[in-house]
């Protein structure tokens, strides 16, 4: 019996069904649309900063807050469609490397990451919205409804993370017999892994901001925190990753995540609507410029290809040795870029515009304060306490990088 199809539209459907794999190079979908969530989460986020520091009040649905759903929204969607797939088709080839939940959903690792994640954040919108209504507007970034949005966050971002590496991984072993298309899907989850971490580096820095301003790169504790947080991050996705250069790579990725939004945005008008207002501003403030960490990202890979292999002639260092090498050689590099980097922003003339960004100040601000270019007493040191202070920053980021590699040994094995 002949089909009742139509010969032509088998074949525009084949057309269509083959250039659909053919652009996904065989990579679920879902794994673009975390990718996706994740962007979107964090450029909502640096909006939402920049909207509170240049107009101030907001609403549950503001712009800012849309974007950041939307990514939540697109997380959940995409990774619950996943889980269920799986779930409801026992005969899914994918099914037996699936992680089991309660004893009767399987999904991907980075697909169950994502729905709690994107869980998380829509349940704390209404919360906010209620936290709002009862106790007026937030004196503080840390009340529970924030509480809980950005544990939602950074778990759907590293939702996003461990799903390309359960694909990636399958090619840290090549077995000679890869075809083209294998090739670029390969490189394909190379990139996405990167960009994947870029974003949650980028949202790392936001969380640390506060006290990272280029007006704090003078005092102990601005090197403190980057010690806390830096290394065992870029160390774990450096050591987790298969491109060549991935530290310095996804620290590309983040200078790029972190200023394109306040380039673009701060070209766009505003105006405060809470008081007082005491910068009258009329375009969006931008947020801060981000961290030349691509420096001493560069020194890590480069330390990295020297000490972090095994050859026939060498045999592979202590990850305690090496953390603390990587510890030393990240906090001196970071320290000779940023000093002269944070002065220049925060004080120079140069610095006064559109890419640098040294101009933005918030509308509750005074523009004529007397530390607004030049450094403050209470954020500089003699040298003693700054060295004292610095040695506890080489000390933290030792132990930050032990649990990075720790932590990237444990990412090069998952699978599933």
């Amino acid at each position: 019996m002949q089909s009742a199809i139509p010969s032509s539209i088998q074949t525009d459907q084949e057309q269509f069904s083959t250039r659909s794999v053919s652009w996904r190079l065989g990579i679920p979908t879902y794994i673009y649309a975390v990718v996706f969530s994740s962007l979107c989460v964090v450029w909502g986020l640096l909006w939402d900063i920049m909207w509170h520091i240049s107009i101030g009040r907001d609403g549950l649905l503001a712009p800012p807050h849309t974007l950041i759903y939307v990514g939540a929204i697109v997380s959940g969607l995409f990774s619950a469609y996943q889980i269920l797939s799986l779930t409801l088709t026992k005969s899914h080839p994918e099914r037996a490397n699936a992680v089991p939940f309660w004893g009767v959903f399987y999904g991907s690792l980075g697909a169950m990451f994502s729905v709690w994640g994107a869980l998380a954040m829509l349940t704390s919108a209404p919360f906010d919205d209620w936290w709002h209504n009862t106790y007026g507007l937030d004196v503080q970034i840390l009340t529970p409804p924030h509480t809980i949005l950005i544990v939602g966050i950074m778990t759907v971002q590293f939702g996003a993370m461990v799903g390309v590496l359960a694909l990636q991984n399958q090619y840290r072993t090549p077995n000679g017999t890869q075809d083209l298309d294998q090739n670029r899907r390969a490189t394909r989850l190379k990139w996405l892994f990167a960009i994947s971490a870029a974003l949650v580096l980028t949202m790392l820095f936001i969380m640390a901001s506060a006290t990272m301003g280029s007006g704090r790169s003078h005092h102990s504790s601005y090197y403190i925190t980057a010690a806390i947080v830096f290394p065992f991050f870029l160390l774990a996705v450096g050591r987790a990753s298969l491109l060549r250069w991935p530290i310095t790579i996804i620290a590309g990725i983040y200078f790029l995540a972190q200023g394109l939004p306040s380039w673009i945005i701060q070209n766009f008008p505003a105006t405060p609507r809470l008081g007082p207002v005491l910068n009258p501003i009329t375009h969006y403030q931008p947020f801060h410029f981000p961290m030349l960490l691509i420096v001493p990202a560069l020194v890590l890979d480069w330390l990295m290809h020297r000490f972090d292999t095994t050859t026939a002639t060498r045999r592979k260092v202590s990850d305690w040795v090496l953390s603390g090498l990587y510890a030393v050689a990240f906090m001196v590099v970071l320290l000779a870029v940023q000093w002269p980097f944070g002065e220049f922003l925060h004080t120079s003339p140069y610095a006064r515009n559109g890419f640098f960004l040294g101009y933005t100040s918030p509308y509750n601000s005074d523009p004529n304060r007397t530390y607004r270019f030049i450094m403050a007493p209470w954020n500089l040191q003699s040298a003693a306490d700054f060295g004292i202070g610095f040695a506890k920053a080489l000390f933290y980021a030792t132990l930050s990088a032990r649990i990075g590699l720790l932590w990237g040994n444990w990412m090069k094995r998952i699978v599933r």
